[in-house]
């Protein structure tokens, strides 16, 4: 990994996590690491993809946004970009190619990346991962718009996570109460619809999983079992043999 990598694979890890979640932005970086998945970070730019302009309505402004990011991207050659943010990835693989025709890069998801990571290797390590229920939530821009539900639950399985599902989960999942401006301007109501969520949660589960950051955010201040995926992903792989 580094700047100075010939891959053309970006890790973009959105301005929630780059600025605020700092140790899950660390997390994901060693999980790549440690899973050979080689990338390049942004050393020199910080900049937004722009769905918090799209979504009030700046639709002009977002795509001159877009064009100016697929620019810098073209000019640091990047053909494929990974990212752990749900919004971050539905605003570049299902906004982006509607706003600009020129818009040829792959998207990922880290889920998926993580994934396809982990299959290729045949042992994790000698340890077996201690079993734990646990449970998943689904956040809105990775599920029901992008359709991502499986990744991450297989993951979870792989690394010893025994998930008990919420009653409503993938496409009926609820949503945690903080997209779309609520956390911002609904406080109350926002802290409401986050603990109404974790109502579903098992008793059994000792971990509540997602891998949105907003997410972990607001079901954290619900329920203290909340973790953000890859903080659940690392502590596994840190128990084994890298």
């Amino acid at each position: 990994m580094g700047i100075f990598s010939r891959t053309k694979t970006l890790y973009f890890p959105g301005c929630l996590t780059k600025s605020i979640l700092k140790k899950e932005y660390d997390n994901y970086k060693e999980i790549f690491n440690r899973l050979g998945i080689d990338y390049v970070l942004m050393s020199d730019a910080d900049f937004c993809c722009g769905l918090p302009a799209y979504n009030g309505g700046y639709k002009k402004e977002t795509r001159e946004l877009a064009k100016k990011n697929l620019e810098y991207f073209k000019s640091r050659k990047i053909t494929k970009i990974v990212t752990n943010c749900p919004s971050c990835y539905h605003t570049f693989k299902g906004i982006y190619p509607k706003l600009i025709r020129d818009w040829d890069i792959e998207v990922e998801h880290a889920t998926v990346t993580i994934l396809n990571s982990l299959r290729k290797k045949r042992k994790l390590g000698k340890k077996t991962p201690k079993k734990e229920f646990v449970t998943y939530h689904d956040p809105c821009h990775l599920g029901r718009y992008e359709r991502i539900y499986d990744e991450p639950r297989k993951v979870i399985e792989m690394l010893g996570g025994d998930i008990i599902e919420m009653r409503n989960n993938r496409e009926r999942a609820l949503c945690c109460g903080g997209g779309g401006g609520v956390r911002a301007n609904f406080e109350k109501l926002a802290k409401d619809i986050a603990k109404t969520r974790v109502k579903e949660v098992n008793e059994k589960c000792v971990r509540i999983i997602t891998p949105c950051g907003l997410c972990f955010s607001q079901l954290n201040e619900a329920d203290s079992r909340t973790v953000e995926f890859s903080s659940y992903v690392l502590g596994k792989l840190r128990g084994m043999k890298r």
